[in-house]
């Protein structure tokens, strides 16, 4: 029976409460203590955005909780999107100062002096990333022999509904090409696990619940107040409770069954042992996905009428197009006329927007 630690927290006891969720979590057992740890960092927009991206406690509490766990030599890696920029995403989110305080060095898997890309063959049956890439999956070669774990947040996605720990491993794992994966995107989830599980001496996951997004994800959000921290090393069973505590059935979501049909992990919620603040998990968000300009284009030649203009519209230089479009809609539409409200209220009003506005790295 796979294992999903769940805690409530406070701003004033925050990193702490990270380090309890990573010890009930297991995280001793999950991983190679020799090996070196990747952070797994989450940067669903450069923009500071409450419940887009990793935040600062959720950083700093797990490379806290990992040394003294005994996990010494530990490794940041963060990716771009073809809309986000990583180096102004960590300095905007407050994860790179956490990095330099505590000396865990950043590196980049789309800089080739950090790591190269290189054709991997996996052992297990591929459902869809071997034909959408016939000619080589080709994954950073830094990630093999080391452990990983994952920082999402818990927040809808206009494409998977849910993201979270397996959604993750997408933009570490896969190049800037990975936007051929979204027509079969539950699929291309799953097969990443499967290669997680070949490549990486162990896996976990720190998903942070302070401050969730709800509606049109990962950036588009409404952000929603609920004072919680989850941990587990089965990345199918974190996202399940998660998705549960949402609202969700998490068996409706194609890569959560997938990955549970085939053995990499547990999505039945009756087959997962909750501990920690155990009532935490009855609550139910009552969250929904909902679309955004974005999402009805994307939707339309991915998965809709259009589909069948898909490999033109995003395998072809009229791909720039299309990243254009989504880079001025968030960063010069949305976020201008409706997002920097939201952010501003957070600050404002929220505890958790208080405690970023004024975060200090090393206080304890």
């Amino acid at each position: 029976m796979s294992k999903v630690a769940i805690v409530r927290t406070r701003p004033e006891t925050a990193v702490e409460d990270v380090k309890r969720v990573i010890a009930l979590g297991g995280v001793s057992d999950a991983m190679d203590k020799s090996a070196t740890t990747i952070l797994k960092n989450n940067l669903s927009w450069h923009l500071m955005y409450p419940s887009a991206n990793t935040t600062p406690w959720q950083l700093e509490g797990t490379i806290l909780g990992l040394k003294e766990a005994g996990f010494g030599d530990l490794i940041c890696v963060e990716n771009e999107t073809v809309v986000t920029s990583a180096k102004m995403g960590e300095k905007l989110n407050k994860q790179r100062i956490i990095c330099e305080h505590y000396n865990v060095p950043i590196k980049y898997n789309f800089k080739p002096h950090d790591m190269k890309w290189q054709v991997y063959e996996p052992k297990a049956q591929m459902l869809v990333l071997d034909k959408i890439f016939p000619k080589g999956i080709k994954i950073p070669d830094y990630f093999h022999g080391k452990n990983v774990v994952h920082l999402p947040t818990t927040k809808c996605h206009i494409y998977t509904n849910i993201t979270g720990a397996m959604k993750n491993a997408f933009g570490g794992l896969l190049s800037n090409k990975r936007h051929y994966c979204h027509s079969k995107i539950h699929e291309a989830l799953v097969d990443l696990l499967a290669i997680q599980k070949e490549i990486h001496t162990g896996i976990f996951t720190v998903t942070d619940g302070t401050t969730a997004g709800n509606g049109a994800g990962p950036r588009t959000m409404i952000p929603v107040q609920k004072d919680i921290f989850l941990a587990s090393d089965d990345c199918v069973a974190i996202d399940a409770v998660a998705a549960k505590m949402m609202g969700f059935d998490p068996m409706e979501h194609k890569f959560i069954r997938l990955a549970h049909e085939k053995g990499l992990g547990v999505g039945r919620i009756e087959e997962i042992e909750i501990v920690g603040d155990v009532d935490i998990e009855k609550e139910n968000w009552g969250f929904v996905t909902g679309n955004n300009a974005a999402s009805c284009v994307g939707k339309m030649f991915w998965f809709g009428p259009m589909r069948w203009l898909e490999k033109l519209m995003f395998h072809t230089p009229v791909v720039y197009m299309f990243i254009l479009a989504s880079a001025v809609y968030h960063d010069r539409i949305w976020y201008p006329s409706k997002g920097k409200k939201v952010v501003n209220e957070w600050l404002e009003n929220s505890p958790w927007g208080h405690l970023f506005a004024h975060y200090e790295v090393g206080k304890k």
